[in-house]
């Protein structure tokens, strides 16, 4: 999907619904958020917007000018995006939760095809030069060595709760790797997705400061490497998402597994599989197919509202 330049300002109806999008996504172990601002042509201005909470900001503040700080953090996207992110966190986190126990083949079929989807949008702005093939190729390697990692065993307190926070945001940031699999990597994921249900605040704030740590200080590098080497670094993301289809694959088999302190089945690790008959691929299929429409679709939505404003 083509990327909307950072001075672009989607409507907020739009940056709402990007919103929802990012925080359901987000909430599946193996699916990012940041994959989803990819596809929805928002990922730039998502990435300018948190850059701009700096020392000029703060300068900003102190002097009262109101108008110029909004403007340095996008304040009119950032506010409608947040809220479409956390309402759909608060809301979606049940059912999502269910699905992924108990439909994990719907789901997950599902969201293979958006990432399929947004690979062949997104490959016509990579650069496909030797460079871009090495970064493309580090990408895929990177993400395969992430979410192929087997859980561990980690304490909840909020030392460690901080530094997992700061961890689940890098990847959730960037398209194709998943926070909320580092999570269940560093086996937080259960602890927090519980949190949230129950609204703990003594898990929520501890996690929450390690999110906005690692956010402001890996965007920067993000947004310089953009900047810089744009098209390789468009393939480095792209072989991200390209690596993370290993871990959405919807057929799986379980090869190691536990049960947690609340008796709830825990993957340790797993393979990939075949569909157990022609029915479930089907269904499968039909998903995959919906999502990748969804995709094209939205990049259509995205290019008339583009049309439009430049029109208008």
């Amino acid at each position: 999907m083509a990327e909307q330049p950072a001075t672009a300002s989607p409507r907020w109806p739009y940056v709402f619904a990007s919103g929802l999008a990012m925080g359901s996504a987000d909430v599946v172990p193996g699916v990012s958020g940041g994959t989803m601002a990819f596809i929805l042509g928002i990922y730039g201005q998502l990435l300018e917007a948190i850059t701009g909470f700096d020392l000029e900001l703060l300068a900003l503040l102190r002097r009262g000018d109101w108008p110029a700080a909004a403007a340095r953090i996008h304040l009119g996207f950032l506010v409608p995006l947040l809220a479409g992110l956390l309402g759909s966190v608060l809301l979606l986190v049940r059912p999502i939760t269910w699905l992924y126990e108990h439909q994990p083949v719907l789901l997950f079929a599902f969201f293979f095809g958006l990432i399929v989807g947004s690979i062949v949008l997104i490959a016509r702005h990579a650069h496909w030069g030797l460079a871009g093939l090495l970064a493309m190729a580090l990408g895929v390697i990177a993400a395969l060595v992430l979410v192929t990692r087997t859980p561990v065993t980690m304490p909840h307190d909020p030392f460690t709760l901080f530094w997992s926070g700061a961890v689940a945001i890098m990847a959730m940031i960037l398209p194709g790797v998943s926070g909320s699999f580092l999570l269940l990597v560093l086996g937080q994921y259960q602890h927090v997705m519980e949190s949230v249900k129950g609204l703990e605040f003594g898990t929520l704030i501890p996690f929450a400061l390690g999110c906005i740590t690692g956010l402001l200080l890996f965007v920067r590098l993000l947004r310089w490497l953009l900047s810089r080497w744009h098209g390789q670094a468009v393939a480095l993301l792209m072989g991200f998402m390209v690596g993370s289809l290993w871990k959405i694959w919807p057929f799986r088999t379980v090869l190691e597994s536990t049960v947690n302190a609340k008796g709830k089945l825990v993957v340790l690790r797993d393979a990939l599989a075949a569909p157990a008959d022609g029915s479930q691929l089907a269904v499968a299929l039909l998903l995959m197919g919906a999502g990748v429409l969804l995709v094209t679709g939205l990049e259509q939505v995205q290019q008339r509202i583009g049309a439009a404003e430049m029109g208008g």
